[in-house]
């Protein structure tokens, strides 16, 4: 595997949580079939994705509104309406 350098995968992505989940989803498009960004001598996806992630070619974008109000967990629209009735 390559020896990437945490602290620099660290200032791309903020926090070590994000960097895994940045990295796995894109180590998975990878080996699904999506071109790589950079030119590496590795062959593992996992490497390939941090590579790219340590060049700036896969970037963390934070969800917007929207997007995070769709993902709510199980239970979610039950706990609001019990706040509106609560609250009306």
């Amino acid at each position: 595997m390559a020896q990437v350098p945490i602290e620099t995968l660290l200032k791309r992505c903020g926090s070590i949580y994000r960097l895994v989940i940045l990295a796995s989803k894109r180590a998975k498009e990878i080996a699904e079939g999506a071109p790589p960004l950079v030119d590496v001598q590795q062959k593992k996806v996992t490497s390939v994705a941090l590579e790219e992630i340590v060049q700036g070619k896969v970037l963390y974008k934070p969800e917007s509104a929207d997007e995070a109000s769709a993902k709510k967990g199980r239970g979610a629209k039950a706990r609001e309406e019990k706040k509106k009735r609560v609250t009306t």
